[in-house]
Parts: C-alpha cells; structure tokens; sequence
C-alpha cells in the first residue's frame, strides 16, 4: 500500500489523493503539521531531508518527494496521462506552470490568509502575490477559452495539478468572478469519475 505524508490542507497534497481516488489505488495518509514545524523534525528529515510535504511512499518503499513528481509516478501508463508524447510534454509544461507562477503566488496568499490566518501581517507581499496570481490566472483563462481540459480533448494529471489550488484560490483572497473558462472548468472536473474533495 502506498503511504502519503501530508498536511490536509495543502493543495499540493490534494493532488495526490485526488489522483489515487480517481485511480482506485489504496493509500494510507499520515498527517504533519508544517505550521507547527513537524517537517523539520529528525524523523522526518530522515524520510526527506528537505522537510517538505507531500512526500508519497510506493507499496516497495521508495521514496517520493515532490507533488508533481509523484502526479507523473501515479498517473503513468494511466487514463489520466495522455498517450501522445507531445501532449505528455505539454502536461509536464503545465505542471512547471503550476509550480513556478501559479502555486507561489495562489497557494502561498492562501497559506498567509487561510491557513495562518495572518493576512495583516503578510499585506504588503500579499499586493505582489495577488498581482502575479492573477497574471497566472489570466493566462489559465484565455487556454481554456474554447476548450475543455489543458492538454488535448481530455482529462489529465496537468488538470489535476492546477486545479489542486485554483478550487480554493478565494481562500487566498483571488475572486474568479472575471474567470468564465476557468470556472466551467472547475465543474468539469468536479463531475469525474471518482472525484473527491479537498475535505474529503
């Protein structure tokens, strides 16, 4: 069985459990606080050293940091990795996208404001956060203008790994309501089959 370390509420961490729902494959979950510094302990430093979560452990106990690493791992050879190379390509370009403009920006305001409850304290940043959130955001749109997924015709890990924190980006203070495609999309992926929440 694969084991997952995670902390609930972090969107990085949804993505997995998503795409393990979706995919029927039985995990278990163990839970560690990043706000109460639980990542940075011995324990866990042995497991990975960077004192990050997620981090996904194969039923063979190899090791894997990284979200979107572990996405790729899951969804290999999967329904929900596209079979032409180029498309595979471009999920990975998606992927790269969530990571390097979307998640630092959605997912780090939504940190400061929703999980830490410290949108005060964090206000002057949180003005760069929200502008460069919503170039990214804006980007997400006019893609999906006339589609329905991000890679090809069809439901993918590169929807996964984006929608993990767009779902939840007005906890991060980003209202959608300028985002028709991107909203439609939402619902597209909330009907999948074997869809879960992120409270799930």
């Amino acid at each position: 069985m694969f084991t997952l370390y995670e902390f609930s509420s972090s969107g990085n961490c949804y993505k997995l459990r998503l795409a393990m729902a979706q995919l029927g494959i039985s995990f278990r979950r163990i839970e560690k606080d990043i706000t109460r510094g639980e990542t940075r302990a011995t324990d866990f430093l042995a497991i990975n050293p960077n004192g990050r979560i997620p981090v996904l452990v194969t039923p063979d106990n190899k090791v894997l940091p990284e979200s979107n690493a572990a996405l790729w791992y899951l969804g290999k050879d999967s329904k929900l990795m596209p079979e032409d190379d180029f498309q595979q390509a471009q999920a990975l370009q998606w992927m790269f996208f969530e990571q390097y403009n979307h998640e630092p920006n959605i997912a780090t305001s939504r940190y400061w404001i929703h999980v830490l409850g410290e949108r005060e304290k964090y206000a002057e940043a949180l003005v760069e956060k929200q502008q460069k959130g919503h170039d990214a955001l804006r980007v997400m749109e006019s893609h999906l203008s006339g589609r329905n997924f991000f890679v090809g015709s069809d439901y993918s890990i590169a929807d996964i790994a984006l929608y993990a924190y767009t779902h939840v980006a007005g906890q991060g203070g980003f209202s959608l309501e300028d985002y028709p495609a991107i909203r439609a999309w939402l619902e597209r992926i909330e009907q999948q089959p074997g869809y879960v929440s992120m409270e799930a």
